[in-house]
């Protein structure tokens, strides 16, 4: 087989291969529809140069839980009580 009839038929191959690539994309169902954001389920990973392994975020960085003084929750809460006073006055008139 000459050169040029191994061409023609690597072409009439990739034509049909395209023909079935359309076919496949085409016939499915609606496209899938994304939100913002990373998927449920998947994890923020990093890779650690000295490791083979790759290791979570969370892992390397435990959630710690941020305590409130007693006397900060109550400057918050004077001041919302007082911000909403003065919502219910500014209605009021």
């Amino acid at each position: 087989m000459d050169v040029t009839g191994i061409i023609a038929e690597i072409d009439a191959q990739l034509s049909k291969l395209r023909q079935a690539r359309e076919l496949l994309s085409g016939s499915a169902s609606t496209p899938v529809v994304r939100g913002p954001g990373r998927p449920k389920g998947t994890k923020s990973v990093t890779q650690d140069p000295h490791v083979d392994h790759v290791v979570s975020w969370t892992a390397k960085h435990p959630k710690r839980k941020h305590k409130m003084s007693e006397e900060g929750r109550k400057r918050i809460s004077d001041a919302s009580k007082k911000r909403w006073a003065e919502k219910r006055k500014a209605a009021a008139k």
